[in-house]
């Protein structure tokens, strides 16, 4: 423990020697953009014969399958998933339980992104859907929605939108197999998601190799994903808010800031301070509450011009003005904000909501399928619409800004700074506000991410004290790199990461739907009964 934090301490203090060096930020980011592009290139490569990502056909194509397959249950069962986080049907959901199935604990806190936390160690689908949707509000919807407006305009909304609902689909059928073939300890401790699925699931079909090799990729890329979307997009956006913020000038402003959230962040993964999580984790609920309370005051207080903002979001899906290559290039950077703001297909969320207590793993599904609702077609648009009514016909800035840079006032602004400039033309008193809720919401994420990098990290790797120190010191090292890059490079990146899951996780989908299916009808003949 004394080495880790020596480390820690070393780096900050060196950070801090080249402060006077004005390109320090500049030439982590020279280093880091080339294998950014990279891999972005990598994931992101067209399909053969036509100018579409492959991991588009493969979300579009399976959320569309999944939504035809199961009888459009994003809309025919959302009323039954309202009723069970409602508890309507906790009578026949939680009737003879494993006993042994819990919250996975550390050191007396739940350390998984749906950590409600009662009397009796029990979580309910209320509780597993309140902390999963709090963890997902953050940067995803504050930068990532003004990012994707700023490149695609408001026309990027609408697909956004749709990705969102076609996106329940594929929700329900991966959080229903992580609670199916979840893995539960003799400590009652709960071990769930894609790599187990993978695993045990294509081996019941007779895919044992194929599960294997699927589920150990899922890992290596989920361990990336920790350190892209989980990680360096969090601490760009938080370094740049408290940069444009505070007027921080010099070269190495973000970088030393990279290094504090870095000790921060390390004393909370690594020393175990468990107040200091325990505090952040009830102010982060907290502060997306307020996030929505103050979206909501701007959009009534300008109610007047909401059919104006829904008119260009829906005219612009189609006939963009953003200049970014017509129609298709609105779709993909739709989507993929989308993607990265709900994870829909990326099989993160399964991780966490197979540790919810239930006899019927379609119970977790329905409720999991609720989270792009909330996430992206409710908060994203939201987000959107503050933005779109801010900017009016292009009064403010011009849409389609190369990397997603526009001109606000005569300063250059990007992600969240474009949010934070839209509330606080209506809101004084907003740009603490919304730089605290950034801050809040990037280190959250990071703790969270942690826990699944953690978890696929020691899936390929083993599990030991080694094992786990050589992690949390990579994945601390990537909050310094993501604070330093250029916002385009960490987001092409980050993107990349998080879609990459995609790959392995939708082709384990496509083999085990069936068992969903027989999960869906297992549970709604005993709600019926």
């Amino acid at each position: 423990m004394k080495r880790i934090f020596s480390t820690l301490i070393f780096l900050f203090v060196s950070s801090f020697s080249f402060a006077q060096d004005a390109g320090l930020d500049e030439r982590i980011n020279e280093a880091f953009t080339p294998i950014a592009d990279w891999w972005g290139a990598v994931v992101l490569h067209n399909f053969p014969g036509t100018s579409i990502p492959t991991i588009i056909f493969l979300l579009v194509g399976g959320a569309l399958f999944f939504t035809i397959y199961f009888g459009f249950i994003n809309f025919r069962r959302f009323p039954l998933a309202i009723n069970v986080v409602r508890g309507k049907f906790d009578h026949v959901d939680h009737h003879e339980v494993d006993k042994k199935a819990a919250v996975n604990v550390v050191d007396g806190d739940a350390v998984d992104t749906i950590k409600g936390e009662s009397q009796d160690g029990e979580v309910s689908h209320f509780q597993a859907l309140a902390t999963a949707v709090s963890g997902t509000v953050g940067n995803g919807n504050i930068a990532g929605v003004a990012l994707a407006i700023a490149i695609g305009g408001p026309g990027a909304t609408f697909w956004m939108i749709l990705c969102g609902l076609i996106g329940m689909s594929t929700k329900f059928v991966e959080c229903t197999l992580g609670v199916k073939y979840r893995d539960v300890g003799e400590d009652g401790t709960v071990y769930g998601g894609p790599m187990y699925y993978l695993t045990k699931g294509l081996k019941e079909r007779g895919f044992a190799r194929m599960g294997r090799f699927l589920a150990v990729t899922f890992a290596l890329l989920c361990i990336g994903a920790s350190f892209g979307g989980g990680n360096a997009a969090q601490s760009n956006q938080a370094a740049m808010q408290l940069v444009s913020s505070f007027g921080m000038e010099g070269g190495s402003a973000r970088t030393i800031i990279g290094v504090i959230m870095m000790i921060f962040v390390g004393i909370i993964i690594i020393g175990g301070i468990k107040r200091i999580a325990s505090v952040t984790e009830k102010i982060v609920p907290f502060m997306a509450l307020l996030y929505v309370g103050a979206c909501l005051y701007i959009i009534l207080t300008n109610f007047s011009f909401v059919d104006n903002a829904f008119a260009m979001i829906f005219t612009q899906a189609f006939n963009p003005q953003a200049g970014l290559g017509g129609l298709l290039g609105v779709l993909i950077t739709g989507f993929r904000r989308a993607a990265f703001s709900n994870e829909a297909g990326a099989g993160s969320a399964s991780i966490a909501h197979s540790a919810v207590k239930t006899k019927y793993a379609a119970s977790e599904g329905l409720v999991a399928l609720l989270e792009p609702f909330i996430d992206t077609v409710i908060i994203c648009t939201m987000t959107a619409l503050v933005i779109i009514i801010f900017n009016g016909d292009q009064t403010i800035f011009n849409y389609g800004g190369e990397n997603g840079v526009v001109m606000i006032d005569g300063v250059a602004a990007e992600g969240a700074a474009i949010t934070a400039a839209a509330f606080a033309n209506y809101i004084s008193f907003s740009g603490p506000f919304l730089t605290i809720a950034v801050v809040l919401f990037a280190i959250s994420t990071m703790i969270s991410w942690s826990y699944y990098g953690l978890q696929s990290w020691m899936f390929v790797f083993g599990k030991s004290k080694i094992s786990d120190y050589t992690y949390k010191i990579l994945f601390l090292l990537f909050i310094v790199i993501g604070a330093a890059g250029d916002m385009s490079a960490v987001w092409t990146f980050s993107d990349a990461m998080i879609l990459a899951l995609v790959f392995p996780n939708m082709i384990g989908l496509f083999f085990l739907f069936p068992k969903v299916k027989e999960e869906l009808q297992r549970y709604l003949k005993a709600v019926r009964a």
